[in-house]
């Protein structure tokens, strides 16, 4: 029936149950994909909130380790490890803070050898 109607050159003249029919199934299909979208978003939010909590803590930990080495190192190893990383840095352009290179840990290994 809905060929025949076509064939005419009339598809306006489609019955209003097809049209509401047609109408409910496209809605339907649309809320699906949304349910599908949206849950696998969900799983991701969920991973990238984990990785974030992660990375905090890491930070914290990278950041308590860096103080302590401050405290531990001499003031020649700190004026030492200030004038490298600022070396560094105007080398490469780089203006971001130091990278694990400079790092007081690196630095204080190569002080003792």
């Amino acid at each position: 029936m809905l060929a025949r109607m076509q064939r005419k050159g009339n598809p306006s003249a489609l019955p209003v149950g097809i049209v509401v029919a047609i109408d409910n199934k496209i809605e339907q299909a649309m809320d699906l994909v949304k349910s599908y979208l949206m849950y696998g978003v969900r799983e991701e939010v969920e991973v990238l909130k984990e990785q974030i909590k992660e990375l905090i803590e890491k930070n914290s930990q990278v950041e308590q380790e860096n103080n302590l080495l401050k405290t531990l190192a001499s003031p020649e190893q700190l004026a030492s490890a200030d004038w490298l990383s600022a070396r560094d840095h105007a080398a490469t352009g780089d203006h971001t803070a130091p990278g694990p290179a400079s790092s007081p840990i690196s630095l204080l290994a190569a002080q003792e050898k």
